[in-house]
């Protein structure tokens, strides 16, 4: 019916994103206030190192003659730490501060995927805007981000203005259930494993699936696992060039052994996207 009142498509801050291997990725966006406190440690940080320095500079350079250029340096240090404390962390660190990491936070590509370098220092070369009004900031001494709260309330994402123009968003991270690996052991796993090729790697959502696939296929019933595996293992086995009526079960049991057993022998290579995959800060369901 036309006329009634279509509900809204997202309820709370939990989203979807798929990737084009067809995996779901579930994550929960961190609001304003959610991230306040990883901000503000982040700020007791750069105030530490911005007092400290120029303490030391003050013992270093405390001759009426020599203090200029101490204070000089130490504003070029103010500089450094004002402008780049966060996007190298958040470029080095895959998306991360010490206030982040400290409260469980994230900065990802609004694909799920890790920031680069370019999205990391973008987001926060614009927070001066998103610091805005500046008058307010002087008056009481902290920034107000009234530009930032009105355009994280104008969008399902909360992203600032420096989050839309990199394309970036700050997820919750969650920690793994999983803990060590599943055994497989059955021959048929293990010999399709051995034939896989030798250049294989595997992508962060890849391994991801494998793992939550493999650690539930017990508890799922043969006909929803084969329906669920076929949809991997189809596409793999054409990248692959592996026959395509290989059973998906199969397939994906053996992948999951050369990604992450059989390395611990060092016979096959992961990407370095897989170690990400440690990441875990999303949940996620096999389409």
């Amino acid at each position: 019916m036309s006329g009634m009142p279509q509900p809204p498509r997202q309820l709370d801050s939990r989203i979807e994103i798929v990737t084009p291997e067809n995996i779901a990725f579930h994550y929960v966006v961190a609001g304003p206030f959610r991230r306040l406190p990883a901000y503000i440690i982040d700020c007791l940080i750069c105030t530490t190192v911005l007092v400290g320095s120029l303490i030391g500079i003050s013992f270093a350079f405390g001759s009426a003659g020599m203090f200029a250029i101490g204070f000089g340096i130490w504003l070029l240090i103010a500089f450094a730490v004002s402008w780049f404390y966060f996007g190298l962390f958040e470029t080095f660190w895959n998306g991360q501060t010490p206030g982040k990491r400290m409260m469980g936070l994230r900065v990802l590509s609004v694909t799920g995927q890790p920031i680069n370098a370019m999205q990391a220092i973008l987001r926060n070369i614009l927070r001066a805007v998103d610091a805005m009004p500046v008058l307010g900031s002087v008056a009481i001494g902290i920034p107000l981000y009234m530009v930032a709260l009105l355009a994280a309330a104008a969008n399902s994402r909360y992203q600032r203005l420096g989050d839309l123009a990199a394309g970036t968003m700050v997820v919750v991270e969650r920690r793994s259930k999983l803990r060590g690996l599943s055994q497989l052991s059955h021959p048929d796993v293990v010999r399709l494993a051995l034939d896989l090729p030798r250049s294989l790697a595997v992508n962060r959502g890849m391994a991801q699936a494998l793992s939550l696939y493999v650690a539930r296929r017990d508890r799922i019933a043969p006909a929803r696992r084969y329906e669920i595996a076929r949809t991997l293992s189809e596409p793999l086995a054409e990248r692959f060039g592996l026959p395509r009526d290989i059973n998906p079960d199969l397939m994906l049991c053996a992948l999951y052994y050369r990604t992450f057993i059989a390395d611990t022998a060092g016979s096959a290579v992961l990407s370095p996207e897989s170690e990400a995959a440690e990441m875990a800060a999303a949940e996620v369901s096999v389409r």
